[in-house]
């Protein structure tokens, strides 16, 4: 069995009522948006002296979502493709929210994440399992995968 459907089995373990799936579907992608918008927030003076060719988007967020797409090309290459289009859609939708400025990114972002993991605990009270990464960290980043092979089940694409 590839490491990639074994993660993944494992990760659906704790994932299989409905309510608790549907509530990952929101919260999972909000919690990866709001991680994005936080990273963004750091300031990266030195990315973008280094890479001025890059714009706004020289900055930390961009470089850890890089090291977070190789752990997920070393997982699926189809995968991978899956995740750098939700991950370049995560960044745009931060510069765009940035650009906005209604208040500060960090703080939109901060308050998205709590608010969505007070979602995904809930949504695991209602399964009566505990989420899978206090079992394994790595299974916080399974969470978006886990989600992006339904979509490539659902368009008959390999995994």
């Amino acid at each position: 069995m590839r490491k990639i459907d074994q993660l993944l089995s494992e990760y659906g373990e704790s994932h299989r009522n409905e309510t608790n799936k549907l509530i990952h579907w929101i919260c999972v992608p909000l919690i990866f948006f709001s991680i994005v918008g936080l990273v963004w927030s750091i300031p990266s003076t030195l990315l973008s002296e280094a890479f001025p060719w890059a714009g706004a988007f020289a900055n930390w967020a961009t470089v850890i979502l890089l090291l977070v797409l190789v752990y997920y090309l070393t997982l699926s290459p189809p995968l991978f493709f899956g995740m750098v289009v939700w991950s370049a859609i995560c960044l745009y939708g931060v510069f765009l929210l940035d650009q906005v400025a209604l208040a500060p990114l960090w703080a939109i972002c901060l308050t998205i994440f709590f608010l969505a993991w007070v979602g995904q605990f809930y949504g695991h009270k209602v399964e009566g399992k505990k989420p899978s990464f206090l079992k394994d960290l790595q299974f916080l980043l399974i969470g978006p995968a886990w989600l992006m092979h339904f979509i490539f089940k659902k368009l008959s694409l390999p995994y």
